[in-house]
Order: C-alpha cells, then sequence, then structure tokens
C-alpha cells in the first residue's frame, strides 16, 4: 500500500490538479439541465479563481455509501485525482440502513482515497426532523466523526443556505428533495472554500 500511495502522491505533483466528486443525484444534476448542477458550476469557479485543476463528476443517482466504496478504487486508479469530494449518504438514510453501515462506509472511502495520495472534501447531509430527534442527531455526527479520525475536511451540511431557507420550499423540485437549478450556486459556494483550500495548500 505505502509504494501505491507514493506512486499516486508522486504522479499528483506532475498533473495538474483534478477533483473527482463521488456522490448521489444531488451532485449528478438529477432534474437539471445539464451544466446546471453544482459541479459543473465549480469548473467555471475554477477558471475565475485561475485554478489550473479539472474535475470529474463520478456521481449516480440512487447511490448509496455502499455503492460509492465499490467504486472508488477504480476511479483512484483511472483519475488519480488530487482531491476527492465525497457525497454520498443521503440514500442510506432514505432507506433505512444501519448507521453503522454509513460510518464504516464512509470511513473507508476516505481513508482509500488517502491512501492513494488523495485529500478528502466530506460533504456532510441532515435528514429532516421526522426521522426523530436521536437519529437525526447520530447521522449528522457521523460524517463529523470520519471526518475528525481521518483528519479529512468536512462541510458539515451540502444543503446550507438551500434546505434551512426562508424560501427552502421554492428552491426545491416538486419531490423536496432535489433543489432547482437557482439552488446549486448556493451549494457550490458552500462546497468551494473547502475544495479551494486543499487545492491550494
Amino acid at each position: 500500500m505505502a509504494s501505491f500511495a507514493g506512486a499516486n502522491a508522486a504522479h499528483a505533483k506532475d498533473a495538474p490538479a483534478k477533483v473527482l466528486v463521488l456522490g448521489d443525484s444531488l451532485s449528478a444534476e438529477y432534474g437539471l439541465k445539464r451544466g446546471t448542477g453544482w459541479v459543473a458550476l465549480m469548473e467555471q469557479r475554477m477558471a475565475k479563481d485561475k485554478l489550473a485543476a479539472s474535475v470529474v463528476n463520478a456521481s449516480i443517482s440512487g447511490d448509496t455509501t455502499s455503492g460509492g466504496r465499490s467504486r472508488l478504487p477504480a476511479l483512484l486508479a483511472q483519475h488519480q485525482p488530487t482531491v476527492v469530494v465525497i457525497e454520498l449518504g443521503g440514500n442510506d438514510a432514505l432507506r433505512g440502513l444501519p448507521l453503522t453501515m454509513t460510518h464504516d462506509n464512509l470511513l473507508a472511502m476516505t481513508q482509500t482515497a488517502q491512501a492513494s495520495g488523495a485529500k478528502v472534501v466530506l460533504a456532510g447531509m441532515q435528514v429532516p426532523p421526522n426521522y426523530g430527534q436521536d437519529y437525526t442527531k447520530r447521522f449528522s455526527d457521523t460524517f463529523a466523526t470520519v471526518a475528525k479520525s481521518t483528519k479529512a475536511a468536512l462541510v458539515p451540511f451540502l444543503l446550507k443556505g438551500v434546505a434551512d431557507a426562508p424560501n427552502a420550499t421554492a428552491l426545491f423540485q416538486a419531490d423536496r428533495i432535489h433543489p432547482k437549478e437557482e439552488a446549486h450556486p448556493t451549494i457550490l459556494n458552500t462546497m468551494w472554500p473547502a475544495i479551494k483550500n486543499l487545492l491550494r495548500s
């Protein structure tokens, strides 16, 4: 494993920076015109900020942390990213999967990405209050726990400024799960500082 990590780290120094986004429908432009989701907007922001970096959006609608965990090794080998953004977990909650499974998968993905030489940003998620106060808190804390134990960067809530906005209902599609196009600049503004910091460090 050490030689693998060393090889990728050495490659990363010579190659242009690359951000791999491993996410679900919130990053896969579900219900949106192509090029209007936050990941596509991030490429525009990079150009504006004169950051020589590219973006690979490996997000799949409906994906869970288990799906991401199984897909990640091949994606790391293929793309050799500088930064990996892990935006998964929401579908675990929707399907009622055990929190221990979500934690273990997030931890494994973070460690696997770091072992390849990449830096990691965890995009935290929160579930609605109807899940119950205890579950809601434990679910949110899962992302913070993994970030703390691995020293990964954490964005506590991907949908901050959207799901908790005064006009939140107007910012979501009819399913009340997926943000509309006009909400995605806010999502980018939430995610970008952590990603930019790792690209520049």
